[in-house]
């Protein structure tokens, strides 16, 4: 059953027609199924599990990864659950009292004794044999939810406890605040625990506090965006301002001014990019770790209206909020049981991570969160715009690239959709789930990544092939060296590892800009070793009954395909090759596509043979789609009118390689200098 909210104002929403009683009803909506999986109010929320391989818990793990998926089901529903019952008190699903239901597993997580009882810290420690003196525990994480949403529903909750009941669950909750963590944005669950108990009148060890905090700040990269390990991703975007709005408000404001200024600043940078980063429908990309948490990422919005001074447009927030709720709940394959699939649609084992249970997607309940805001919100009473979508000119791209993070999107008016590219990425050379989610050379809002297909063929990605020792590899670090006259450069390394100068790794330096309705690429082979085989894959295609037609013009090639994706939605996409290539070929494939069973990756091929040749070194392709079956132009698909090299051998080998296009501009890609910009 698909989400069909049943109030709606399209004057006020012209563009979903969601309103906040729309919004009600899709909390309702996913905590029905929730309950509908629990027998009485003695059950703990531990959802139906059909996959078992990648998640836990396994048979094998210690107590306390069972219990923390107990707590991790009690937690994150209760983001659902929490603003429903500030809403509605006395609502009931199943049968079972929501505000009761929760209040009762509060207190059975947090007291030793009871069958739902999910461990505290000391406990967990005292059992570890795994010699960790700085272990952390997954509880950690879901203290930080639990005490959101005990501040959210205080009321109908926290504030109903007797003193003894508050004392219990203050105590289990500053064991965890006062020990150990991850040293990344897990800092900010302590910091959430302990200003929680601040706020309550419990004492809390404020060095530790400002400790946490001065160092969260320091992971600030400009934009906006923080660093949170190697690579970025929404995590570290959506993570960081929505925890520290809250802080500020429980703590920062009034005990760390300095710091708490700071965060509201890096949020309001934030809202002057952040909104582009989803497309003209309000869609999120399936990009990074956070790919089950889905609209998650919207949260971001709701952290900044939580600050004293926001500054993102409310009209448009709530129209990218609507949308991306709607990309998920209206698919007929996002829930099973009742329960939010292990997947970015349906179910896809290719994006999970082992630290995730059955009940982990839960977590894209923090795009509910802002139902605490008022009625009388802007957020709820402006009009809905579309922001820049709605002054983009006929076939006009807008480009926003940040150096901070790495990272560049590119709004096209000609489809509506939305492209990031990605730089400073770091990942383990057999690390492919890694690759997966963060090497892309492009991530498209309306065609999610494809899983690995074949050792020799990714989407949207170079896979580079020694024919001598048949040994394949695979991009896994990218170094970012910013854009110049419209071209975004940065250089992807294979098989990249510390124990080796980069000399003696493969690698390619890219070179890519917009067009209309995709990218056009002009990457440049940097190889210490031949022979070799190159093939660049498009984006992944869903296949429900695909047209492939093959076009050529003037030595170029192009295919191009028909389709539509699981929801019956019309897609087209063009994969052009240019210099450099020898052929396009197709590759079918089953499981790997995250919107439908099957799919078809098309992708570019060709070799260089001599160990020091002088060998075509440019590699020029493009890829455009759109969300309709009518015909790409001729130019659209061939719009190069010629390429202009430096070297009389027309191999770009040195110097600026020019690229006119038929619609009048040209681009230059010249990588010499670009040695001295890159930055990871």
């Amino acid at each position: 059953m698909v989400f069909k909210p049943t109030h709606t104002d399209f004057e006020l929403s012209p563009y979903t027609g969601l309103t906040r009683e729309s919004w009600i009803e899709a909390a309702e909506y996913l905590l029905s199924g929730v309950f509908n999986n629990l027998k009485s109010i003695e059950d703990p929320v531990v959802m139906p599990r059909y996959e078992r391989e990648i998640t836990y818990p396994q048979p094998d793990h210690p107590q306390w990864r069972f219990k923390a998926e107990i707590f991790e089901g009690l937690a994150r529903s209760f983001f659902i659950a929490a603003p429903l019952v500030h809403i509605k008190p006395e609502l009931e699903l199943n049968g079972i009292n929501v505000r009761d239901y929760y209040a009762k597993q509060v207190l059975c997580a947090v007291t030793p004794g009871e069958p739902n009882y999910v461990l505290n810290y000391t406990d967990m420690k005292s059992t570890d044999e795994s010699g960790n003196l700085f272990a952390a525990y997954q509880q950690t994480v879901e203290t930080a939810a639990l005490v959101i949403c005990l501040w959210l529903s205080a009321e109908e909750i926290w504030d109903r406890y007797s003193k003894e009941e508050k004392d219990r669950i203050a105590a289990f909750l500053s064991d965890f605040a006062h020990a150990n963590t991850v040293p990344q944005n897990w800092r900010l669950f302590n910091m959430l625990d302990l200003a929680f108990l601040y706020m309550n009148g419990y004492e809390i060890d404020e060095d530790i506090m400002r400790d946490h905090a001065q160092n969260i700040l320091h992971y600030y990269v400009g934009d906006g965006w923080y660093r949170d390990g190697h690579s970025f991703d929404y995590y570290s975007c959506w993570a960081f301002n929505m925890y520290t709005a809250i802080w500020n408000n429980w703590y920062g404001y009034e005990k760390e001014p300095y710091i708490a200024v700071r965060f509201e600043e890096n949020s309001n940078e934030l809202m002057k990019t952040y909104p582009y980063f989803f497309d003209r429908d309000g869609f999120t990309n399936m990009w990074g770790r956070s790919g089950i948490y889905r609209n998650a990422a919207t949260s971001a919005i709701d952290g900044n209206l939580m600050m004293k001074n926001p500054t993102v447009d409310p009209g448009l927030a709530r129209r990218i909020c609507s949308g991306s709720l709607l990309q998920f709940f209206t698919r007929d394959d996002f829930l099973w049981e009742g329960v939010p699939t292990l997947g970015f649609y349906g179910p896809f084992s290719p994006l999970l991570q082992g630290y995730s249970c059955a009940e982990s997607p839960f977590w894209l309940a923090k795009a509910l969160l802002c139902l605490h805001l008022p009625e009388d919100h802007p957020f709820w009473t402006a009009r809905e715009n579309g922001g820049i979508w709605d002054e983009l000119k006929d076939k006009e791209t807008k480009v926003w690239t940040l150096d901070g993070p790495g990272l560049c999107m590119a709004n096209h008016q000609a489809n509506g959709i939305t492209e990031l590219r990605t730089g400073k990425i770091v990942k383990h050379k057999d690390d492919e789930h890694g690759m997966n989610n963060y090497s892309k050379l492009v991530f498209n809002s309306k065609f999610p990544w494809e899983a690995t297909v074949d050792r020799a063929v990714e989407s949207q990605q170079y896979v580079v092939r020694y024919t001598d020792e048949d040994m394949a590899l695979r991009g896994n670090v990218t170094y970012w060296a910013g854009e110049k006259d419209e071209v975004l450069y940065r250089r992807q390394f294979f098989d990249y590892e510390m124990e080796t100068e980069c000399h003696w790794r493969t690698a390619i330096d890219l070179a890519d800009f917009a067009v209309p309705y995709g990218i056009i690429r002009a990457d440049k082979i940097r190889m210490y070793r031949r022979p070799l085989e190159i093939t660049l894959g498009a984006f992944g295609f869903p296949d429900n009954g695909t047209d492939v037609t093959f076009l050529e013009k003037d030595g170029a090639r192009a295919a191009v395909l028909k389709g539509h994706d699981h929801t019956g939605k019309e897609k087209q996409m063009a994969f052009t090759i240019f210099d450099g290539w020898s052929s396009i070929e197709r590759i079918d494939s089953e499981g790997t596509n995250p919107d439908s069973k099957k799919s078809i990756v098309m992708y570019a091929k060709t070799s260089r043979q001599k160990q020091y040749g002088y060998e075509p070194y440019f590699l020029i392709s493009q890829v455009i789609t759109k969300e309709s079956l009518e015909d790409f132009t001729e130019d659209e698909i061939f719009p190069i009118e010629k390429v202009e090299y430096t070297d009389p051998q027309k191999c770009g080998g040195y110097g600026p390689v020019t690229i006119h296009l038929k619609s009048g501009e040209t681009r230059v890609i010249d990588f010499y200098g670009i040695e001295g910009r890159f930055s990871v």
